[in-house]
């Protein structure tokens, strides 16, 4: 791989890792993203009203001011006008009107002697015109009251704001009481909605300014609340990997110190029980290891007098008593019988404790097979589908104890005759495959080819396949379990209930592991799957049987 190829995948892992850190289910992202929506909330809403309050507030009183103003000019100047006034009479006055301290545009609308109307404004022919005004306000300033107790006039000032351009205005019309000219008046109300714009953009900074410090607030919150949770983590994770010894630093009186108290006395607690525990499991082992180690010596005196036995009942020389014939023989198979669970304790007893070493060679698939079934005078009960020349780097005495275990297993709880069939497949996916399917044991579960991938070299899948009633489904997950029978439904077994278990423990000092099905077409399927190439021997791992695995004996 390349220099550039290892950058890029940094790069990428980076990336991943920061967004990671930043994905919406992260603590510390919904701290942040629920503060700056409260904050958001409070300082939109504070700024809405506190704009909605000055914006009534300043336009009442500029409209009031104005208001007042016009109705003041509209009596003093207007209400002095004749009866029938002349348009420069009110050209005249209109301007005066407009020379006020608010500073608007004036409109007057009388009638001559001759009922023609006759118009006057403060701008000339530039000023307010009639077609401004809207006509809902004409209709309204032209209407007459009644009169009542409450309505002392017959008409009243009336107003309205429009937008012209974009600008705001303030227009409004009015009679003179007692007769006279009509006054409409036009306001701009530019410089209110400047200011009211202003007001708008400091409340937007200041809301913004606020969001900023309530993402500070909550980082700060979150990192203080996060930091113990962080720590916790960790730790729990060192306990997680078997450092037992993992405690955390506890100050403070909050949830976090007690919960940070609670996580001590459990880790306390459970390296206790894992020490007691492991102390009671190597005592076991020890014991298991001495019992079967001060069992070999009176074995072997045993074992050497039931051969002499054996011996002289095969010879039929007539030195055994007929009658006690039958209790010799049970005391020969017996005899044997107690040697095997011997070796197979001590050999149990290497696996729990580590000490299991590989002794690797270099092994024709096919003849260690044939070795193995001729040694135990196999050959009439086993058919052999194995193509000379899969070679494979192994232990050749433990795949003995895998295959003896194995096709043994098969020929006492199946039915013959039983079939071995062997097939590599190679290190780059490709297969050489011998036999059918339901030879190879590909029908159940875990038993298909190319799974977990091949080492290096390849991957060798060795298949024994019986003809028997099959294994039933709720003894599948148990088959590999020490001394597990399955009595319920197979014929007693003279075996120790050893045999599945260790040929699976030195299938998994390998680095390979065995699996057990049933075949669609009838019968059991054991599938051993072992890597081609076992370089280093290395020490056993712990029981879950992950790693390569050895051997001392």
């Amino acid at each position: 791989m390349t220099d550039a190829q290892e950058g890029f995948r940094g790069w990428v892992a980076a990336r991943k890792g920061a967004w990671s850190r930043l994905r919406f289910t992260s603590l510390r992202l919904r701290l942040v993203v629920v503060f700056g929506l409260v904050a958001l909330t409070a300082a939109v809403s504070a700024s809405g009203i506190a704009y909605w309050l000055n914006r009534e507030a300043v336009l009442t009183r500029t409209q009031d001011a104005v208001l007042r103003d016009f109705q003041q000019e509209m009596q003093n100047r207007a209400g002095s006008l004749p009866e029938y006034p002349t348009q420069d009479e009110l050209q005249y006055t209109a301007r005066q009107m407009a020379n006020s301290s608010q500073r608007f545009s004036v409109l007057l609308v009388g009638e001559d002697a001759n009922g023609k109307a006759v118009y006057g404004n403060s701008g000339g022919l530039s000023g307010l015109s009639l077609r401004e005004v809207p006509l809902s306000l004409r209709t309204a300033v032209n209407r007459e009251q009644d009169l009542t107790a409450a309505n002392s006039s017959p008409y009243h000032l009336y107003w309205q704001r429009i937008v012209d351009d974009g600008t705001p205005y303030l227009v409004a019309g009015t009679r003179v009481i007692g007769g006279g000219p009509t006054g409409y008046m036009l306001k701009s109300l530019e410089p209110e909605a400047k200011d009211l714009n202003s007001l708008a953009w400091s409340l937007g900074i200041a809301t913004g300014l606020a969001l900023i410090g309530a993402a500070l607030l909550a980082q700060a919150a979150a990192t203080t609340v996060l930091k113990p949770v962080h720590r916790l983590g960790v730790a729990a994770r060192r306990l997680g990997e078997g450092r037992l010894d993992t405690r955390l630093r506890v100050s403070g009186t909050d949830e976090l110190a007690d919960l940070s108290r609670t996580f001590n006395s459990t880790a306390e607690a459970l390296e206790k029980r894992v020490a007691d525990m492991a102390a009671r499991d190597e005592a076991s082992r020890r014991f298991v290891a001495d019992m079967s180690h001060e069992l070999r010596t009176p074995l072997t005196a045993i074992t050497t007098i039931t051969e002499v036995l054996e011996e002289e009942l095969d010879a039929e020389t007539g030195s055994v008593d007929p009658m006690i014939e039958p209790a010799v023989r049970l005391v020969v198979s017996e005899t044997r019988r107690l040697n095997d669970l011997v070796e197979n304790l001590m050999e149990v007893t290497r696996f729990d404790a580590g000490t299991a070493r590989l002794v690797l060679d270099d092994v024709d698939i096919a003849d260690q097979i044939t070795s193995c079934i001729d040694a135990r005078a196999w050959l009439d009960a086993v058919e052999l589908d194995a193509e000379r020349g899969i070679h494979a780097r192994i232990d050749p005495r433990r795949l003995d104890v895998i295959l003896a275990n194995l096709i043994g297993n098969a020929l006492k709880h199946g039915g013959s005759p039983v079939r071995v069939s062997v097939r590599a497949t190679g290190g780059s996916g490709g297969t050489e495959e011998t036999g059918d399917a339901g030879e190879r044991g590909e029908a159940g579960p875990g038993v298909t080819a190319g799974d977990d991938g091949a080492t290096t070299g390849g991957e060798l899948v060795i298949s024994v396949r019986d003809h028997g009633p099959g294994i039933p489904e709720d003894v599948l997950p148990h088959v590999f379990d020490r001394f597990y029978k399955a009595s319920a439904s197979r014929p007693r077994s003279e075996g120790s209930g050893l045999g599945l278990s260790i040929a699976l423990e030195n299938a998994h000092i390998h680095g390979g592991r065995i699996t057990a099905a049933n075949s669609p077409e009838g019968g059991a399927v054991f599938t051993l799957r072992l890597p081609r190439d076992t370089y280093e021997p290395a020490p056993q791992a712990e029981k879950d049987g992950a790693g390569p695995k050895g051997d001392a004996s």
